[in-house]
């Protein structure tokens, strides 16, 4: 394949003029006619095609904070006492504007549960626990009853009007009419659900403040599972995702839960199954989408987190782990974890960014005292012998996120400890007043002043041409809006996609 070829402006520039050069050869012709002028022309397509996405004078931009947590809960149920463990993880008294949380081994990962059909039991009873305890009112979250039980473990937030800061008055005034009963009192928050998904033990819940929900426009909210576990198709291991549009900005959201095992060459296997997940996760479009192009694949988002029970262990023997863990020397022991050496040293999570880490290995710990670790020199009787790592990692890629905190929990509910991070970013809000926004978010390409010469009234036909068929295409079937965001995607991240294990 030639260089040419692997150039995603080119690619896409070739794909733009030979599709429309078909609907209306006259008029292209105008501003295409071979040799010099074809190549200037070239260059000025690439200006009014890119100079929207590159250029976008209508937006401002507001902060969004977003707690992400992973916890591997062992195949155990919620029960009533761990909603303490629960309130200290989610850490409400610093309260986030949104909260993404993985789980892994929400079931146990048994024959029945891994080839039976999924049962919805165990993520209704998470997100039961999980907005009682964001939505506590009137003391132990556990008592307190749900107002709007979750039906599905499918759940996805489906947007049926415009945010209430684009209501008019009298819109705004019948919705406060309607719901003035149930309001939380002032200052108190409320966390709705946007979207929950399981694939046998593979769990992710994701809410956000009732008040923003209602100020800002969110869209193209989609899930996705990949199951990569036995045989490479099993759901006992895998993934699944979260696709949402907040405003101008994508978000993903990737929970996995990879591969075990510490013995050399495992982590080859956790690799393909990374690798699976990127090529394998797709938001496809579908006829209920709205008018917004929204991102196909993992790397087409914006923001995106990938967290989870990774599973990366340590090339380190087990008792000169534990010697460094003794010794509190975090430095010394990362020098030896897997997943550093993926992100830095060109592996499968090249180019994604981790916060520093200043907490203990999450995993194994004792079932039988959860202040220990499992195994040890000597070993205990009936006790895994395995060595101390941090398997449950949170991992974000992509321009505009700052990580305020990284920290574990001290639950014992099992043998991991729950992981979090706080992140601040930013959401871009769209100006709809602007007169050229068209369709809410797609910004028609400016238009230089034109040259006077004896040729400007055929140019500014031809751009005018080019400007509607540009519109016309983006607002075309769900086909074509594909294969543009497919194409967009390409010419947007080409420069920033890691390196995949074959």
């Amino acid at each position: 394949m030639d260089s040419e070829n692997h150039n995603p402006r080119r690619r896409f520039r070739k794909w733009f003029k030979g599709k429309h050069k078909r609907a209306d050869p006259h008029q292209l012709s105008q501003v295409s006619d071979g040799g010099e002028d074809e190549s200037e022309s070239e260059d000025y397509l690439d200006d009014i095609l890119f100079q929207s996405m590159e250029m976008d004078p209508c937006t401002s931009t507001n902060e969004l904070r977003v707690f992400v947590g992973t916890w591997n809960v062992a195949g155990r149920s919620p029960i009533g006492s761990l909603a303490v463990d629960l309130d200290e993880w989610l850490n409400l008294k610093d309260a986030a504007d949104m909260y993404v949380l993985g789980f892994q081994e929400i079931v146990p990962l048994k024959t029945r549960n891994v080839l039976g059909a999924e049962d919805p039991t165990e993520a209704r009873n998470w997100n039961l626990l999980i907005g009682k305890t964001l939505n506590n009112e009137y003391g132990c979250p556990w008592l307190t009853p749900i107002r709007h039980p979750i039906p599905s473990e499918n759940y996805h937030y489906v947007k049926n009007s415009e945010p209430e800061s684009r209501m008019s008055n009298n819109e705004t005034s019948m919705r406060e009419q309607s719901r003035s009963q149930h309001e939380k009192p002032k200052g108190v928050s409320k966390y709705k659900l946007m979207a929950s998904k399981k694939m046998v033990g593979v769990f992710i819940s994701v809410w956000m403040k009732s008040d923003l929900v209602s100020k800002y426009y969110i869209s193209n909210v989609k899930v996705c599972s990949v199951a990569c576990g036995i045989m490479g198709y099993l759901g006992n291991k895998g993934s699944v995702s979260v696709s949402m549009t907040i405003e101008g900005t994508s978000f993903c959201f990737v929970v996995a839960h990879l591969a075990s095992g510490e013995k050399k060459g495992d982590e080859g296997r956790r690799n393909h199954q990374v690798s699976e997940i990127f090529r394998r996760t797709s938001f496809p479009r579908s006829p209920a989408d709205d008018d917004i192009p929204h991102p196909l694949t993992i790397l087409g988002h914006d923001r995106i987190f990938w967290f989870g029970d990774l599973n990366y262990r340590l090339y380190l023997e087990d008792n000169s782990a534990r010697q460094l863990i003794k010794k509190l020397d975090w430095r010394a022991l990362q020098e030896f974890d897997q997943l550093r050496r993926e992100r830095e040293y060109g592996g499968v999570f090249q180019g994604w960014e981790e916060g520093a880490i200043e907490f203990a290995p999450t995993y194994k710990y004792s079932s039988s005292n959860g202040n220990r670790y499992s195994g040890g020199v000597p070993s205990r009787s009936g006790e895994k012998q395995r060595t101390p790592a941090w398997c449950d990692r949170i991992l974000w890629y992509g321009k505009g996120l700052t990580q305020l905190s990284y920290f574990r929990s001290e639950s014992k509910f099992s043998d991991h400890r729950p992981v979090s991070a706080l992140f601040s970013t930013q959401v871009e809000v769209v100006n709809s007043t602007n007169p050229r926004v068209v369709s809410r978010h797609t910004i028609l390409p400016t238009i230089p002043p034109p040259v006077e010469t004896e040729q400007s009234n055929h140019d500014e036909e031809a751009e005018s041409t080019l400007i509607s068929l540009i519109i016309k295409d983006l607002q075309a079937s769900p086909t074509h809006n594909t294969r543009w965001q497919y194409e967009l995607d390409a010419i947007k991240y080409a420069n920033r996609t890691p390196t995949l294990s074959k």
